[in-house]
């Protein structure tokens, strides 16, 4: 799910293996170091990871963040 708004990007990701906040907090910091990010919000409860960015993000590049973290991006929402 990708809604596009005047200046930013809302993208959905299922992320698997996240249990608890810690967890939340790691994918957040790293998906939030990639360019363009403004904003990420992780819930462990469903595994959905949103984040608003300045342009579409590379997919490979919030995966890459994700395994950083410990976790899995299984795709899109």
């Amino acid at each position: 799910m990708s809604a596009q708004t005047q200046d930013s990007v809302t993208t959905v990701y299922q992320v698997t293996g996240m249990t608890c906040g810690h967890c939340e907090g790691s994918v957040s910091t790293e998906i939030s170091a990639l360019p363009g990010v403004s904003s990420v919000k992780a819930v462990a409860a469903t595994g959905l990871v949103t984040v608003v960015s300045a342009t579409a993000l590379d997919e490979e590049a919030v995966r890459a963040a994700v395994d950083e973290a410990g976790y899995e991006l299984t795709g899109r929402a």
